[in-house]
């Protein structure tokens, strides 16, 4: 029998040939003090020694990316996205004066 038909046939199939891939997550607890330790494969992949510091910078809501604090400022290229719409300097002017403006 046509092995498309078989499939029609009999969705196991379908799914029985899925190859799929599975992705480990390093996770950490909270503790009390709000202290977490950061699990030795995050450490390695960042680089991290005893004592370097750490900064979470939210991507999206809810969503943080952890950078080790001695990066570069070119490490960080591409973390916030640009905004939709440049904005000229004489708009920025104009912007300013309009608020100026009405607060006063």
């Amino acid at each position: 029998m046509d092995q498309r038909i078989l499939s029609f046939i009999n969705p196991y199939l379908n799914v029985r040939n899925i190859t799929m891939e599975i992705f480990t997550m390093a996770t950490a607890t909270l503790t009390s003090k709000g202290q977490i330790t950061i699990p030795v494969q995050v450490r390695t992949a960042l680089g991290l020694e005893t004592g370097d510091r750490v900064e979470f910078v939210e991507t999206e809501d809810g969503k943080f990316s952890i950078i080790a604090a001695s990066k570069t400022v070119q490490d960080l290229k591409g973390l916030i996205r640009k905004p939709a719409q440049a904005v000229s300097i004489e708009d920025m002017n104009r912007a300013i004066a309009a608020q100026g403006a009405n607060a006063g």
